[in-house]
């Protein structure tokens, strides 16, 4: 049986975000985070010594879906000059690499220490939404960025020292 490092489920309203970048990591404040999904089509075959008529699966083509990430607007255009590196225009269009980054969503234990990291690979971005502006409302302004991803993997960190769990 697998050792478990932490007992107790984690909050998920604490979180951290750091998008790494060619000047270091960017850590952000996102309110909501969404579709850290993954699927893997399965091909059914059947064996030609098998005799019992049982179908099998293989792995065929996995597909991840995009993942969306809200966040409040702030004077920092960090995320938006990102955005608009990815879209072609008239005067340049896109050149590579530097549109993928990796974007760690990282999980904080009770005491706000680091603990589960889900890194989405090869993030670009692919959508920008600005929340409605209504003189009615005192909502906050927030801007909501989709990203397609070509993986992602999930790293536990040992608990810290002097936890209790």
């Amino acid at each position: 049986m697998a050792n478990i490092q932490y007992q107790e489920p984690f909050k998920a309203f604490r979180f951290l975000v750091e998008v790494e970048g060619s000047a270091g990591a960017v850590v952000a404040a996102f309110s909501q985070i969404s579709g850290i999904k993954m699927q893997t089509q399965a091909i059914p075959v059947r064996h030609g010594a098998e005799n019992r008529g049982v179908t099998e699966f293989i792995p065929a083509l996995t597909s991840y879906q995009n993942v969306t990430l809200t966040k409040g607007v702030i004077g920092d255009n960090e995320f938006f000059d990102w955005i608009l590196s990815c879209a072609p225009d008239a005067a340049a269009a896109p050149t590579g690499k530097e549109q993928y980054r990796t974007i760690n969503i990282v999980a904080l234990d009770e005491k706000g220490n680091r603990s589960i990291t889900w890194s989405l690979i090869g993030a670009m971005p692919v959508g920008y939404e600005l929340s409605p502006m209504d003189s009615s409302q005192s909502a906050i302004m927030t801007e909501t960025l989709e990203f397609t991803i070509t993986g992602f993997k999930r790293i536990t960190q040992p608990p810290a020292q002097g936890s209790q769990q």
